[in-house]
């Protein structure tokens, strides 16, 4: 830059920058928040396919 900016540019500027900050950092947030809705989706998943049919052999071999 070789213009000297003004006192008004640099505060815009300034005001853009802790915008595209504020974005960043929700976006992050909600990237966080998302993968752990994820791992739990999946854990809830992989527990119901494991524990499903186990208690269905156990209530079968029990029965007999």
């Amino acid at each position: 830059m070789g213009q000297k900016m003004t006192a008004k540019q640099r505060a815009a500027q300034v005001e853009a920058a802790r915008k595209r900050e504020e974005a960043e950092r929700k976006r992050r947030e909600r990237a966080a928040r998302t993968k752990k809705i994820f791992t739990v989706v999946v854990c809830v998943i992989l527990v119901l396919a494991l524990g499903i049919p186990t208690v269905a052999i156990m209530a079968m071999g029990g029965a007999s």
